[in-house]
């Protein structure tokens, strides 16, 4: 099936035929054309090994490539200017291969690779030491018109399955955009910056379910790392004790 046909179909309804057609039409891995065998995964194992398993040490606030004897550090970024959020997860780097399979889910509706994100996600969440699991999970909110011309939001379907996964609630709506931002990619640093600047709120029937609270952001990459920051920055205005970033890519610093 057609990412176009997916979009137009709808997220629930393209994952019960997608699951459908891989019941009954041998699966070929998204990344080497190879078989998948039984398991259905738009990846196969190998590739899955190859690209994911193996991961360096990273900034524990940034999630940055560090060297093996910082492991477990914050890198001088976040030592220098700390950043609203505390912590971040991340499965992978946002270079090839991995970077295609984002631009497919995000771009192209291949909706059954979100849940193969959620497991990879699941099990970097679950690698990284230290890391206390959120209270409730929260993905990176559209806004109406970009969600109405795209027909999904790319974090909140890495984030249903996430949350089945790791047994933590989520909250599609907790946080809100208020204002359709332009597109982040091929903007630089300070644009970043300066489009997500009063970007978020926090739904008002949410608001007791933020305060206190330890909240995992999910999205599907981490470039500059604005969106998250503004996005982090609102939810501790409205009282969130503590928030932590889970995405399943990372871009490496220039």
């Amino acid at each position: 099936m057609s990412g176009r046909a997916q979009a137009r179909l709808g997220p629930r309804v393209a994952s019960a035929l997608g699951g459908l057609a891989d019941a009954l039409l041998p699966s070929a891995c998204a990344l080497c054309a190879g078989g998948t065998g039984a398991s259905g995964s738009p990846v196969c194992q190998a590739c899955t090994q190859q690209f994911l398993t193996a991961r360096g040490a990273r900034c524990r606030c940034c999630a940055n490539p560090l060297g093996a004897a910082d492991t477990g550090m914050r890198c001088g970024a976040c030592l220098a200017d700390a950043p609203a959020y505390d912590a971040t997860v991340a499965a992978g780097g946002y270079a090839s291969p991995l970077d295609q399979l984002v631009l497919r889910l995000k771009f192209g509706g291949a909706l059954a690779l979100a849940p193969w994100c959620a497991r990879a996600l699941r099990e970097a969440v679950l690698a990284t030491p230290g890391f206390a699991l959120p209270e409730l999970l929260c993905p990176v909110p559209l806004g109406p018109a970009r969600l109405s011309e795209r027909g999904y939001n790319q974090a909140l379907e890495i984030a249903r399955p996430l949350s089945a996964l790791l047994g933590i609630a989520l909250h599609p709506r907790l946080a809100l955009r208020r204002i359709d931002t332009p597109a982040q990619s091929g903007a630089t640093a300070q644009e970043r910056k300066k489009n997500m600047r009063h970007a978020f709120l926090v739904a008002p029937d949410m608001l007791a379910r933020v305060r206190g609270r330890h909240i995992g952001v999910v999205d599907d990459v981490m470039t500059s790392g604005h969106t998250l920051n503004a996005l982090a920055a609102t939810l501790k205005r409205f009282g969130a004790a503590r928030v932590s970033n889970l995405v399943f890519a990372r871009t490496p610093p220039p």
